[in-house]
């Protein structure tokens, strides 16, 4: 079995929704990584030296290949990524080789089946 890393980049209010939608479209968990800071083509306000951005969290999802397209567009959507400038980006990465997923892909074994 063949996975790829998706790395989302979400607005911390909008994390729990990213996560339960992508869930639904098949993704068996994250690691969510809080408070990150990032800035995009217009750079953010400050106020009095205080930023007036808000928090984004990294959630990163492996997810096994063929999945992975409908995962990534249901984060977008979700997060409405492309509705809005700065609310977020989401990346896919091919993974070479991981370990401790060997329970993830029983579950994952009947569900690509499926799909193929």
């Amino acid at each position: 079995m063949h996975f790829k890393l998706i790395i989302a980049f979400v607005d911390d209010h909008r994390t729990d929704d990213v996560m339960r939608a992508a869930r639904e479209a098949g993704a068996t968990g994250a690691t969510v990584i809080g408070n990150a800071r990032g800035e995009g083509i217009k750079p953010t306000k400050t106020f009095f030296g205080l930023s007036l951005d808000s928090q984004r969290d990294v959630v990163m999802f492996l997810v096994e290949r063929h999945l992975c397209r409908t995962i990534l567009e249901t984060i977008s959507n979700t997060a409405e990524f492309d509705c809005t400038s700065g609310t977020g980006i989401a990346i896919q990465i091919d993974v070479e080789d991981a370990v401790g997923v060997s329970h993830q892909i029983e579950k994952l074994t009947k569900i690509v089946e499926e799909k193929l």
